[in-house]
């Protein structure tokens, strides 16, 4: 795999997609369960209050993002050979990336800045 050919970039958005909207899943998730642990904890009745409709939200927007991913077939949690699939593609492509040269070997930039900025009005003679 070559980070340069343009090939490599087909359905990247698609897949930026689907990992934005996992990410995004995952912290309302983290989102839900601190707020639950937060309402175990207060002991003030505007507190818990608040809380409660956080947690509320919390859940509401996870069910959004859920359905969403299920929706766009993203996240299939009663499929779970599907899921391992699309788990399994997403592990493929990360070794993949992983084994790119994101950096070239010759590193030396001499002989790619061989004009000065004011060449054009002979300062290159000075």
């Amino acid at each position: 795999m070559d980070a340069l050919d343009p090939a490599n970039s087909l359905h990247m958005p698609e897949m930026a997609d689907m990992t934005f909207a996992m990410d995004f899943l995952i912290r309302a998730k983290e989102g839900v369960r601190n707020i639950a642990i937060a309402l175990t904890e207060t002991v003030s009745a505007d507190a818990r209050a608040l809380l409660k409709q956080q947690l509320h939200q919390g859940i509401e927007l996870h069910q959004e993002i859920s359905e969403l991913m299920i929706r766009k077939k993203w996240f299939h949690p009663y499929e779970l050979q599907e899921q391992y699939q699309l788990d399994q593609l997403s592990a493929n492509q990360t070794v993949e990336i992983a084994k790119q040269q994101l950096f070239p070997e010759d590193t030396r930039r001499k002989g790619l800045f061989d004009r000065t900025p004011d060449e054009h009005i002979g300062g290159d003679k000075a």
